[in-house]
């Protein structure tokens, strides 16, 4: 072997160390099984009840034999369980209304440092996933200063067995952060702009001055059209759509911008866009298809009303109103993103879906859409100039989907409408309607709980367009 081939493999071999195997940690948090679930029980009972005193005879309560509830336990590769936190529902006889709690978080003596964070850390993370819009817990004062450097927030002061706790909260901000990504550089952007006319800022079309038509344009994400090239061409027709029905319009026609890699790729999107206008009864009356390009689709539609209903109609003191196809289930390859409530239903379903807000005639209207149920709130609000609570417990969700997912999802056919208490509203359909809110004095969208707190979604104005 020559010299220089003799320096480099021992330079190569430098590299990496094998005089020491790489080892990972002693222990790893996982959910538990019955054996896991035991053993968190076990210290429990020592902790709390034998060395704390904080519960006479037995921790176990309505938590433990709530179905849904969900223990974590930190193990080591022995098996052995150093401890262990739970999270479930807040009420555990009740619905799951998006409101969760994390309790008997418990450790070992002895267990190595930075487990109980690595557990509370894990039960956060737990609790996202399951699609939690709040997350509260009550912890021991001595406890409180770690919360805290994890992230919590104290809401209030308590005291159980007749000891000192805090009341914590983990802050959730999937769909402040949802609103942003999606709607917040719109006000710098589009400033200048006409934007429909006074009194229509904010909306799903625009009325084309000195005529009856409403304008709707919609593009589709270019990676939805590669992936999913059928869906992308019947979204491309539904979502034009519902925004020409939210401001009460009846649609006339579909114009397409398809952008594809070759005739073969092209024909999938186009066939999904043909179902889609036959299941409407909307015709495509043109557009344009380029070839040889990254994949793109973008559909603007025409529609037709004397009396269209702007998004920045409402009032403090409005209701707010849900009106959304609970059918269906969520789009294969898009779980907890995209509600498909649409392609089973017939075309005499989705035009009375689709004329409900015509029909109905409410103060303010919008189609819930890519900002979720919650941002598009918000762009009503701020349209309205004012704020928005939603009561969580009321909303009308699928049983299939958590309140995280529903309320930042693409849900399909969904309305949010406001009107003063008590205004008729006009038969949906297969659509369940229900009074889930309300506009009110500020910015913003607050939840309101069943236990009457507020929590605040979206901080402020989610488009700073604002008002019509």
């Amino acid at each position: 072997m020559a010299a220089e081939e003799r320096a480099a493999l021992e330079r190569s071999v430098l590299l990496v160390d094998f005089r020491h195997t790489p080892t990972g940690p002693a222990w790893q948090v996982e959910e538990a099984d019955a054996a896991g679930v035991a053993a968190h029980r076990a210290l429990r009972q020592r902790a709390f009840v034998e060395e704390q005193g904080l519960f006479a005879g037995s921790d176990r309560d309505g938590t433990d034999d709530d179905p849904r509830s969900v223990t974590l336990v930190a193990r080591v590769t022995t098996g052995t369980v150093l401890g262990g936190v739970r999270l479930a529902p807040a009420d555990p006889g009740g619905p799951d209304v998006g409101w969760w709690t994390g309790s008997r978080l418990v450790v070992a003596p002895g267990a190595p440092h930075g487990l109980g964070a690595a557990l509370v850390t894990a039960a956060c993370a737990r609790a996202e996933a399951a699609g939690v819009l709040r997350f509260d817990a009550t912890v021991q004062d001595r406890y409180a200063a770690l919360f805290t450097r994890l992230g919590w927030r104290a809401t209030g002061a308590t005291d159980l067995g007749g000891r000192p706790h805090t009341a914590m909260t983990w802050p959730i901000g999937r769909l402040a952060a949802l609103a942003r990504a999606t709607k917040s550089p719109l006000g710098a952007l589009l400033g200048g702009l006409h934007l429909g006319g006074a009194g229509f800022v904010g909306d799903d079309g625009a009325p084309v001055p000195g005529t009856d038509v409403i304008a709707a344009c919609d593009a589709i994400l270019p990676s939805m059209v590669e992936r999913d090239p059928e869906w992308a061409g019947w979204c491309g027709v539904l979502v034009n759509v519902n925004d020409l029905s939210a401001m009460g319009a009846a649609p006339l026609g579909l114009l397409d911008a398809l952008g594809a890699r070759d005739a073969s790729f092209a024909a999938r999107v186009l066939a999904g866009l043909r179902d889609a206008s036959r299941a409407w009864g909307v015709p495509v009356l043109g557009g344009h298809t380029q070839l040889g390009v990254p994949a793109s689709l973008s559909v603007t539609a025409l529609g037709q009303t004397s009396r269209p209903v702007p998004a920045g109609g409402g009032r403090a003191g409005h209701e707010v109103r849900l009106t959304a196809d609970l059918g269906g289930g969520w789009r294969r390859g898009h779980t907890g993103r995209q509600w498909d409530s649409t392609s089973s239903r017939s075309t005499a379903e989705l035009q009375t879906m689709g004329s409900f807000v015509a029909r109905t005639g409410p103060a303010a209207a919008k189609d819930v859409s890519m900002a979720g149920l919650v941002g598009t709130l918000g762009m009503l609000a701020e349209a309205s100039g004012c704020g928005a609570v939603l009561d969580v417990a009321a909303v009308p969700r699928p049983a299939a989907a958590s309140l995280g997912d529903w309320a930042s999802c693409f849900p399909g056919t969904a309305f949010l409408t406001t009107d003063v208490p008590g205004a008729p509203v006009a038969d949906a359909g297969p659509a369940t309607t229900a009074v889930c809110g309300a506009l009110v004095p500020g910015a913003g969208v607050q939840l309101r709980w069943p236990d009457g707190s507020l929590t605040t979604a979206v901080p402020g104005p989610v488009t700073g367009l604002g008002p019509a």
